[in-house]
């Protein structure tokens, strides 16, 4: 047995003891709401996004980063570049742009991922209803991907974020572990592929500045005021684990069906389940739909329907430009438009 393959059964057999211990750990529904930097799991990707969030298996280049980065040496690109935006809730803009290169010992990627939450007014205990001033909060993530092809059917890859949350005169950082692996035409099946990935493990988040400086009576006790400070409790990240699988097929030559599945089991949400599925017409046109379904919800889960369009061509001496669309459907809130541009050199 080559090294390559010892190294994916080990992977797998990982993966199928984490399955199987999610039963004995599936409380992340009583943790819902207590993790930080939950911007970790905006998505990003207007195909992925189309399908639900299924393809864990399946997804490849740029657009693999945020969902398995094991799949961004899966192309047949030597350099690529995507631009991303999306309308996300309560009118905040997610804003994505990644570029990667392959430097034959791997492909290396980096991304930066911002929200733009708009200005919000200062208020004060004095002036509950505003000072005239406005701060803008400041979230973002930098990420640093690399991905290898083991063998023709096996990659890897992995992933680390710097997370910055700041608000106004406090702020956080953190750093963020991810990784994952893909197998293609798993037991020997041609179009059936394995997808496994682990991701945002790392240090807790914890705030700090000097808007936790005050000065006053400590508990209520009768002394001179003094300066103290707000000691702020710390929160894990948003860890998780997802196991899926794809398959391809072209029925008698009409195009390109291509059906993902993925099991997402949440530290600290529900988890969820998420299929989708395209239609591929001569590698120019493409149709998606996706449903993302979260187990034992009680029926106040979100997000629900997904479905997008996409088109890839050649313009202009480039071979591969790719424009994408998602719609994905949200309860409470407008729906989420996602556009995506990118281009393969």
């Amino acid at each position: 047995m080559t090294v390559t393959r010892k190294i994916a059964m080990f992977v797998l057999a990982l993966a199928l003891v984490c399955m199987g211990t999610v039963d004995v750990h599936a409380a992340g529904q009583n943790r819902a709401g207590t993790a930080a930097a939950m911007e970790l799991l905006i998505p990003v990707g207007a195909r992925d996004m189309a399908l639900g969030g299924a393809s864990v298996a399946t997804t490849s280049g740029l657009a693999a980063l945020h969902w398995n980065p094991a799949g961004l040496s899966r192309n047949n690109n030597d350099a690529e570049l995507m631009v991303s935006t999306m309308s996300y809730l309560a009118d905040i803009r997610v804003n994505y742009i990644a570029a990667s290169a392959d430097f034959g010992v791997g492909t290396f990627a980096a991304d930066i991922k911002a929200l733009d939450i708009g200005d919000i007014p200062v208020t004060t205990a004095e002036q509950p209803d505003g000072t005239g001033g406005v701060y803008s909060p400041t979230f973002f993530t930098l990420g640093v991907h690399y991905s290898k092809d083991l063998t023709d059917r096996i990659s890897v890859g992995g992933t680390t974020h710097y997370i910055v949350n700041r608000i106004e005169r406090v702020d956080a950082t953190a750093m963020s572990f991810s990784a994952g692996l893909q197998y293609a035409n798993l037991g020997g099946v041609d179009g059936l592929d394995l997808g496994v990935a682990l991701k945002h493990i790392g240090q807790r988040l914890e705030y700090d500045g000097s808007a936790l400086l005050n000065r006053g009576e400590l508990n209520g006790l009768r002394r001179e005021p003094s300066d103290y400070k707000v000691q702020p409790a710390s929160a894990d990240l948003p860890s998780l684990f997802e196991i899926g699988l794809g398959y391809s097929y072209n029925p008698s030559g009409l195009g390109e069906v291509n059906i993902n599945s993925v099991f997402r089991h949440n530290n600290y949400a529900y988890d969820q389940l998420r299929t989708g599925v395209e239609y591929v017409v001569n590698d120019f046109f493409a149709i998606r739909g996706g449903f993302d379904y979260a187990t034992s919800s009680d029926d106040d889960y979100l997000y629900g329907t997904s479905f997008g369009f996409g088109v890839q061509t050649g313009v202009a001496g480039l071979e591969d430009v790719r424009i994408d669309y998602a719609y994905s459907n949200v309860d409470f809130f407008d729906a989420l438009n996602t556009f995506t541009f990118q281009v393969g050199f």
